[in-house]
């Protein structure tokens, strides 16, 4: 398929009969940021964005889940047994994701869909999902994508690619699940041969704004104990207030808590989101933290996404280049920086 062109008021028109049948993820404003919501009469879609504050992870990997219920009623047969909450996995589409939100899916599945494990929520509501892109025309002056194996048009873990063409979009299908979609949609024109060209200039544009970048070349090639040790990290760690705003907002981070909550004699097991930067995270049942210190978490972090990944998977850094945690960090810790010690130290 070439792609299909549709108005601005098309495309909206069609999404919105489309919710009526399946749940729709868009971006819309809060205030002064953009975040992903469920798309129904109340609200507006607003495509006019550069990013997202929050990453739409949340919609296949909620930032708070039941996993398992039980009672603690000793004269139910059923009392200390866990049983999976209720749980449905319907089709839904998250449309107007960037490239580089789409690349970061791909990145966080690997932990959880492989062959030696798989998480059977994150799978099941992986596979429901249709990821629908918006490429990039006007990157962030902090987007670092092109240097991390993504780029503002790039179409990895994309089923559609829409090119914003000022009044127009145009939509590209990648995969069957996304041709499928379109076929929902079920409106719009083949693009002409002028149009595609306008549309490939533009994406070849957007790719000469990224003015960020970040050297990835030697770290495969460092040894662990080495960089663990490396004298910089109680620089880049001296700022940091542990407040896990990096953590939460990276579309990358996959760390969870399961904690139990009781009321009279009913019990919810639940998943929540966690952080490496809190110092409860390590703490073991002895009493025992092995990162007690601040220096020790904030090494932990980009050690990670940085070193134990890229060993571990082989498939490139655990980041994406989104910039979030470059805009949102309070004290003004910058990747980018440590990207530049670690590679080349």
């Amino acid at each position: 398929m070439k792609g299909r062109l549709f108005t601005k008021k098309e495309w909206d028109k069609a999404l919105r009969e489309l919710s009526k049948s399946q749940k729709i993820f868009v971006p819309a404003k809060e205030k002064d940021f953009h975040n992903f919501t469920v798309l129904d009469n109340n609200m507006e879609p607003d495509f006019d964005f550069q990013n997202t504050r929050l990453s739409p992870k949340s919609i296949v990997f909620p930032q708070s889940e039941r996993m398992f219920e039980y009672t603690l009623d000793e004269t139910s047969p059923d009392a200390h047994i866990l049983k999976e909450a209720p749980k449905d996995f319907p089709p839904q589409a998250v449309v107007g994701i960037r490239p580089c939100d789409a690349h970061a899916f791909q990145i966080v599945n690997v932990n959880f869909d492989n062959p030696e494990y798989k998480d059977p929520w994150w799978v099941r509501r992986y596979r429901a999902t249709t990821f629908v892109g918006l490429g990039c025309n006007e990157p962030c002056s902090t987007c670092f994508c092109t240097s991390v194996g993504g780029g503002p048009f790039s179409e990895k873990g994309l089923d559609i690619l829409l090119h914003d063409l000022g009044d127009r979009f145009l939509a590209k299908a990648i995969t069957e699940k996304g041709i499928e979609f379109l076929d929902k949609i079920g409106s719009g024109k083949e693009a002409s041969e002028q149009t595609l060209k306008k549309a490939a200039l533009e994406a070849e544009a957007a790719l000469g704004k990224i003015s960020s970048s970040v050297p990835t070349d030697r770290l495969k090639e460092k040894t662990e104990i080495e960089l663990f040790d490396a004298p910089f990290w109680e620089k880049i760690a001296f700022p940091c207030i542990n407040c896990g705003t990096c953590t939460y907002l990276c579309p990358t981070c996959w760390c969870f808590d399961i904690q139990d909550e009781v009321f009279r004699k009913e019990g919810d097991r639940i998943r929540n989101w966690d952080s490496c930067m809190f110092p409860l995270f390590t703490l073991h049942g002895s009493g025992h933290n092995p990162r007690e210190k601040k220096v020790q978490r904030v090494r932990q972090r980009f050690m990670h996404k940085l070193k134990y990944y890229v060993d571990k998977y082989g498939n490139g850094v655990a980041c994406v280049g989104c910039g979030r945690c470059v805009q949102f960090c309070p004290v003004n810790i910058d990747i980018r920086e440590v990207f530049e010690l670690m590679n080349g130290y």
